[in-house]
């Protein structure tokens, strides 16, 4: 053992022994891990080596211990300055779903790379005493480089685990780190190895598969993707980026499915379930590890020494960085997200803390020189951080991709996604109609027809993955786009038709629906009905059917839902899961040649079993009374068909939407909600590009008058969190005389407002408008954000009329605020 490697065991076996002066605080024995209860893993040999050691033990020696501290934090790239950077020298910076440079979520791959190098070169700022330390620059890659305008973008991992082809995999982690490396990133917060046991969880698209199997054959090879094979001495290769596995540990284990909720699972499970992907990309040398935001029996994973240090960086034998999620400290208890001694003391190494880094700089700080956080704990950190910095080649700054920007969406990368895309569509029932002949006249309808924001999901382009349209994606393909080329080029035709109204009848119909983008809590669902309450989409099909016309039904959604009455409208039906840019994939499984006869057959299977009735979650292969719809590794295709029979339309629950962040679309206020009018105000319905789809309140001066929106109480505090906000399409007819206020209530004795006079003042009459005004505005003047039975209460005493065709909680991208007080 080197002496370099001495130094390292001895400090982290001071740790394991619980050792230094500061320790982590008590849990649980529920939630203490056994590290023997675990498997054998270590990080290859080839993440280090003794010149390494020697580089950064002679490196630490020279670095304050304000500058130790410094690396161990990572700031969000909207909440710090080059300026500020240069000043602090933090470890790193990241880009968050809602991030972007100049907070354009639409900038140029060119604006990326100069805004990422003002990062670097601020970091790199001579200040004399040793060599500065590079930032390592972090993303959310975690379906392509999905974050930038023309990338190419993957089916999310719901969709790739049904393909079970590990090979696709790395060829899919190396085009990603191509085009990550392209616009200067250095880091991808991936792969995601989560095993999702319960598909109401608004993540589960981000797992491969609901069985581990899946889970462990493709960890491996995504990280040997992303980043290429360690070589001794020397660092990634060109075109490879660091890679971090996620969410350590059990994300997808929570009870109830429950975002950042609470895994009340034994240990075995814990190993055995959620686990098992983390050695194998341990062993291809995983550079760093994220750590969930969720707990294990009710403590936070980022406060459990036991799982970080003692099983990680132990029995796993980690020798990367452990890094956190999004101001995840501050759940750990008795921690702000401004001070957590114990993350750091439980075995973190750098903390996201997007926008409280400064905080927690300066109170970290205090705390490893009062000896709270041991110095020995803080070298280890650094030490990590440091070891994964020389392998990602960031101290020799050679990047010989950066700024080819003919990478992103290139033709290579495009059709390794194009590949991914047929391999992954799971044919749940075919009576015949498929494969369907290139010469056929083709209605395409359905809203994710010509939609590529839909077809991709959410992480893409912002957090949530909403508000993207086609001109969007100047590389990618939507599905109709595919289907219509696919049948151009055997004689045929497509005619599109989102409403399914059609000029002549066609031989036959592919309707193309299923999910709107969304991210983790806001994907949350408290059953797995789809379209609960109000099916339009299966209207659609029964119309068409109606009109004796077949039916081809391409299901778009991140997990499987109850379709039962949806399946039965249909004569086929395809999973076709979040496809991604290239809907040209779709089609060359759908259509035929000339004759009829298939250019591709499906390959994919199920790996997450399909539910028979809406209340059937959790529901996993190996359950007791197992019993799906569809089980896993179901699949029918061309070569070995399938009857399907009428299925059971008995959903098991009573069918209600669970609504609680659309107030008033499409003319309507949707259930549970309802709009009543108090005082001098009177409402009317008007045409505003559609018919009916709007309402105009006028505010006659007679004294107060409110509109309000109300419903049952609905617990708004993730949405809060989350940085959401009240998003409302409006137009001035007459401005406001007096004070306008946009009020949240929580109860008869619990509410805030807003004054919005100055955002409905001084603007142009008769322009449609929108204003997003954050929750946290409400939250900050003391609104109870976990009970709120008003999200929409307008009022003034003066005149005003105002119309209104939308008002929702959508995704803070940038562009919401709170109004001046």
């Amino acid at each position: 053992m080197s002496a370099s490697s001495l130094v390292r065991a001895s400090a982290l076996a001071l740790i394991l022994a619980g050792g230094l002066t500061g320790t982590a605080p008590a849990q649980t024995s529920a939630a203490t891990a056994h590290p023997r209860a675990w498997p054998k893993a270590h990080s290859p040999a080839t993440i280090t080596d003794a010149k390494t050691e020697a580089f950064i033990t002679k490196l630490m020696s020279q670095m304050t211990v304000e500058e130790k501290v410094a690396q161990t934090i990572q700031a969000d790239g909207a909440s710090i300055t080059p300026e500020e950077l240069a000043k602090y020298r933090l470890g790193s910076v990241l880009v968050g779903g809602n991030s972007a440079p100049d907070g354009n979520d639409r900038a140029t791959p060119q604006r990326w790379v100069e805004w990422i190098r003002a990062f670097r070169a601020a970091a790199l700022t001579s200040r004399g005493g040793h060599q500065e330390i590079p930032i390592i620059f972090g993303v959310d890659a975690v379906h392509g480089h999905n974050n930038v305008v023309g990338a190419t973008l993957f089916p999310h991992n719901v969709g790739l685990g049904a393909a079970r082809d590990p090979d696709l995999i790395r060829r899919i982690g190396e085009a990603t780190a191509q085009e990550m490396a392209a616009t200067g990133a250095d880091w991808t917060f991936g792969p995601t190895l989560a095993v999702p046991r319960d598909e109401r969880w608004g993540r589960a698209y981000e797992g491969y598969a609901e069985d581990p199997e899946v889970v462990r054959s493709y960890s491996g090879p995504m990280t040997l993707g992303l980043q290429g094979a360690l070589v001794a001495g020397k660092p990634l290769a060109a075109g490879h980026v660091a890679g971090s596995a996620k969410h350590f540990l059990a994300d997808g284990g929570t009870a109830g499915g429950k975002d950042q909720g609470d895994a009340q699972i034994s240990e075995a499970d814990l190993v055995r379930l959620h686990a098992a992907g983390y050695p194998p990309a341990i062993d291809a040398g995983i550079l760093s590890v994220m750590v969930s935001f969720s707990s294990w029996h009710g403590v936070k994973h980022t406060g459990n020494k036991s799982l970080l240090t003692d099983v990680l960086k132990g029995r796993l034998g980690f020798e990367g960085f452990v890094v956190g999620d999004w101001n995840a400290h501050g759940q750990v208890e008795g921690c702000t997200n401004t001070n957590c001694a114990q993350a750091y003391l439980a075995g973190m190494d750098m903390i996201m803390a997007p926008d409280s880094w400064k905080g927690l700089y300066d109170n970290t700080l205090a705390q490893v020189k009062a000896g709270q956080i041991p110095m020995a704990r803080i070298d280890d950190a650094v030490r990590r951080i440091l070891r994964v910095k020389v392998k990602a080649g960031l101290f020799e700054d050679k990047r010989p991709l950066e700024g080819k920007y003919e990478l992103l969406g290139s033709p290579a990368h495009r059709a390794v996604a194009r590949e991914a895309v047929r391999k992954s569509l799971v044919l749940l029932k075919n009576d015949g109609v498929l494969p369907l002949k290139s010469s056929a006249h083709v209605l395409v309808a359905g809203d994710g027809a010509d939609d590529i924001g839909k077809a991709a999901g959410g992480w893409t382009l912002t957090w949530q993955g909403t508000g993207n349209k086609n001109s969007d994606f100047p590389n990618g393909q939507s599905i109709y786009a595919g289907i219509a080329e696919a049948l151009a080029a055997g004689g045929g035709g497509a005619e599109l038709s989102p409403s399914g109204a059609f000029k002549t009848k066609p031989d036959v119909a592919i309707v193309v629906f299923g999910e709107n983008p969304y991210a983790e809590f806001q994907g949350d669902i408290a059953n797995v009905e789809y379209q609960p309450g109000d099916k339009t989409d299966l209207a659609l099909l029964k119309t068409l059917k109606a009109a004796g016309i077949p039916v081809v039904a391409v299901f778009l959604s991140g997990r499987p839902l109850w379709t039962n009455p949806e399946i039965n409208a249909s004569d086929a039906f395809v999973a076709a899961w979040l496809p991604g840019s290239e809907g040209g994939g779709v089609a060359d499984v759908l259509i035929g040649d000339k004759a009829g006869k298939p250019r591709h057959d499906f390959s994919g299977k199920l790996s997450f079993s399909w539910p028979k009735r809406a209340d059937q979650e959790p529901l996993n292969v190996g359950d007791k009374a197992y019993d799906p719809q569809f089980a896993y590794g179901y699949g029918l295709s061309y070569a070995k068909p399938g009857k399907v029979v009428k299925l059971s339309e008995d959903a098991g629950i009573a069918s209600t939407a669970v609504n609680v962040d659309r107030y008033f679309v499409a003319g309507h206020v949707p259930a549970p909600w309802t709009m009543t009018v108090a005082g001098a105000v009177s409402l009317k319905t008007v045409d505003a590009g559609a018919q009916e789809n709007a309402r105009e309140a006028t505010w006659n001066g007679e004294g107060s008058g409110t509109v309000t929106i109300a419903g049952p109480p609905a617990d708004l505090s993730r949405q809060t969190t989350g940085d959401m906000a009240i998003s409302i399409r409006y137009r001035v007819e007459a401005s406001p005389e007096k004070p306008v206020s946009l009020g949240l209530a929580c109860g008869e004795s619990c509410g805030a407002t807003v004054d919005v006079t100055s955002t409905l003042s001084g603007v142009k009459r008769g322009e449609w408008r929108t204003a997003k005004i954050k929750l946290s505005c409400f939250k900050a003047k003391g609104a109870e954000m976990t009970h709120v039975s008003s999200p929409f209460v307008l009022s003034t005493a003066g005149r005003m009329t105002l119309s209104f065709t939308e008002i929702t909680l959508v995704s803070n991208e940038g562009d919401a605020f709170c109004p001046p007080s």
